[in-house]
């Protein structure tokens, strides 16, 4: 007698090896992730005192330019388009 295989039916032993599949491989990719991030968190080095107070200097001096030429040209920008608008509006 020939045996009939139903359409759309799996074994069952199927469907539990691939959740045993994606649990273990779930596993392995975080043991990995975390032995990689501890493996970088080892070169981090810390910067000195010194360093630190370079740094910080640099971007203090950089901002205070940076507002320095804004303001600046803020100025032009906002001094030239009063005297234009005045002269488009004439007299008052």
């Amino acid at each position: 007698m020939a045996k009939t295989a139903l359409v759309g039916t799996e074994p069952k032993e199927a469907k539990s090896n691939a959740a045993v599949e994606w649990t273990t491989g779930s596993y392995d990719r975080t043991r990995t992730f975390l032995g990689d991030v501890r493996n970088e968190m080892r070169k981090v080095v810390t910067p000195s005192r010194k360093e630190v107070e370079a740094t910080t200097t640099v971007v203090l001096v950089t901002v205070f330019v940076f507002a320095a030429y804004f303001f600046v040209v803020d100025y032009i920008f906002a001094h030239g388009l009063s005297y234009v608008m005045g002269k488009l509006t004439g007299p008052q």
